[in-house]
This record gives C-alpha cells, sequence and structure tokens, in this order.
C-alpha cells in the first residue's frame, strides 16, 4: 500500500514514499540515507502514533498513513562526535584548572630563606663531567647554581626536587642548552663554551635552569608550560629585588639597584637618594618590569634549544640550536 509522508528535521522537510506494510526499520533506514541521523538515534513524533515501532510493526500498525507529517528528532554522527569533542574539551580544562589549583596549593606565599628550605627540594646529587677539562671548575660552577638563593627559592615554593645536576658537553649534543630527564631524575646544563676554553655565562645558564625545572611539571613547551616558566622567572627576579631592597646590595652581579651604584651625579639627572622612598620604590618596579620583558624574549629563543621535549614546531632561525 504506497504512500506519500512528510519527515521534518531541523527545518528541513523531506517527501517520503513508502509501503506501509513494509516494516518500520525499512523506513527509518530511508530516512538515515536522507539526513545522516542513525537509526538508533531517530525519534519519530506525529498524530495518532501507535506504540515504539519496535520490531517488526509495519508502518501502518505504527499510525502512518497517506499524507501524515512527522516531525523526526535526532543527531548525526558528526554532531554527536562535536559534542563529544566539547565534552572532553570541558574535562581537559577542568584537569588543568585542578592541576592549578593544586600547584597553587603546594606554593608558599611568603619568600623563604636558604635556612628555612626543605631539604627535599633541592638538588641531592652535582656531578661534573669528569673525562672534560677543569672538572672542578665545573663543579664548583654547579655548585653555585644548586646553592643559587633565588633557585632554592622557587625550588622549595613549588617543591621541586632534582636527583642529579650535572653538564651537557657540546661535542656531545652540540645543538642542546638544557634537558631534564624524567621530571627531575636529572637536570642537565651546558655550562661550558663549544671550544672548551672557559664557561658560559652564569647569568645564561642560570635561565636554562630555571627552563628546564619548569620541566618537572610540564614537558612539552605548550601554554601551561609557558605560563608555569613565566612565573618562575618572575618569581626569581622579585625574590632577587626583594634582596636588593632588604639590603641594599648586588646580587650575583645580575641585578642592579639604582641606590647602592655609588654612581656620581649626572646633568639634568635627579640623584635618586634625593628622591623619596615612593618614587624609587616606583623606579625598582620599572626595573623589575624591564627584567621580566628581557627574560620573555630570551626565552622564546631559550625553547629551541631544550632537549626535554620533541621538536620545535617552528624551525629557528640560523644561528639558534633547535630541540632534538
Amino acid at each position: 500500500m504506497a504512500a506519500i509522508v512528510s519527515v521534518s528535521h531541523k527545518g528541513r522537510s523531506y517527501a517520503v514514499q513508502v509501503d506501509l506494510t513494509n516494516a518500520v526499520s525499512s523506513f527509518q533506514t530511508q530516512l538515515e540515507e536522507l539526513t545522516s541521523v542513525p537509526v538508533e538515534n531517530q525519534k519519530l513524533l506525529f498524530k495518532g502514533k501507535k506504540g515504539s515501532g519496535k520490531g517488526d510493526d509495519t508502518l501502518e500498525s505504527f499510525g502512518l498513513k497517506d499524507g501524515i507529517k512527522i516531525q523526526m528528532l535526532g543527531s548525526t554522527v558528526d554532531e554527536i562526535s562535536g559534542l563529544r569533542a566539547v565534552e572532553d574539551e570541558r574535562k581537559r580544562t577542568e584537569q588543568i584548572l585542578r592541576n592549578r589549583e593544586t600547584q597553587a596549593r603546594v606554593r608558599q606565599t611568603t619568600f623563604a630563606s636558604p635556612g628555612t628550605s626543605n631539604l627535599s627540594y633541592r638538588f641531592h646529587d652535582i656531578q661534573p663531567l669528569a673525562h672534560l677539562p677543569n672538572p672542578d671548575s665545573a663543579r664548583s660552577l654547579l655548585t653555585k647554581l644548586a646553592n643559587d638563593e633565588a633557585i632554592l627559592h622557587v625550588m622549595n615554593s613549588y617543591r621541586f626536587s632534582v636527583g642529579l645536576l650535572t653538564e651537557l658537553a657540546p661535542h656531545e649534543h652540540p645543538g642542546l642548552l638544557g634537558l631534564n630527564v624524567n621530571q627531575g631524575q636529572s637536570i642537565k646544563l651546558r655550562i661550558r663554551t663549544d671550544r672548551y676554553d672557559g664557561f658560559r655565562s652564569y647569568k645564561e645558564i642560570r635561565k636554562v635552569l630555571c627552563h628546564e625545572l619548569a620541566h618537572n611539571v610540564w614537558g612539552d613547551h605548550d601554554s601551561n608550560f609557558k605560563e608555569l616558566n613565566s612565573q618562575l622567572n618572575k618569581e626569581v627576579a622579585e625574590y632577587e629585588f626583594s634582596l636588593v631592597r632588604g639590603t641594599h646590595r648586588l646580587v650575583d652581579g645580575d641585578l642592579y639597584d639604582p641606590e647602592s651604584s655609588g654612581a656620581g651625579y649626572t646633568l639634568g639627572v635627579t640623584s635618586n637618594s634625593s628622591l623619596p622612598e615612593f618614587a624609587r620604590e616606583e623606579r625598582r618596579q620599572r626595573m623589575l618590569a624591564a627584567a621580566l620583558n628581557r627574560l620573555r624574549i630570551e626565552e622564546e629563543e631559550l625553547e629551541q634549544s631544550c632537549g626535554t621535549s620533541g621538536p620545535a614546531r617552528i624551525m629557528p632561525p640560523v644561528g639558534i640550536p633547535k630541540c632534538t
């Protein structure tokens, strides 16, 4: 018994020719071909509907007749996949937020002096490469890094523990400046010059160390890593500025306090010592902001020479080593 029924789905109408003696399942197969909505996702609504239309019910026994209007509800496979992707992204975002909350809970809100730091959050061993020249000098430099007050401060704040602090040989790892193995099992740093005629700048090595410490939490150079690494650099700089404010002295030659520079007068410039305290503090804050901006720019270059994650997503400029 032939009939034509009108099916509406998400604003579109379909005129479907059917045989009322056929099973409901065959009609649903037709609708799947027309709308891409799987049979199991289809829900049919119409006046005079009888029962669920399951099994071998005929269209006539289900209540269909010629000219009837049917409203079909249901999502396509692509739409369901999209919903699942949205749900997966929501869960991922919630997990990231939970991770950040966990990190925030373990952080200390005040600067800790080395004397009050937990001895678990430190470098537990230091080993220079014995087959390279001047191992004693290399050990002294690694020891200085391991005992750096600002580095110990962030390690204590974030509960970072590193099993071994050692070095990378330039000829063995020509493209790398740093490497974090197994989230803190060991950190390896390039501390020597390419020609082995000396050691790289302490400031530069320490920036690499700070970068590798961030890999204790995040492996890839993604947004999570960048956020944590930026925060570590900021806290290192702020910690040193706090020492400057408290003692008015130079710290490892990295930071400069105009109040203690001993500089003479310059024509047209007011001496810092004659400025009120709020003006000196404002100047110090500007210096800190400038230092953090320099760190951000240097960090973008440093990512290209970190061996902890996979290959860099963007090829580095000529002359800057890339990840391996």
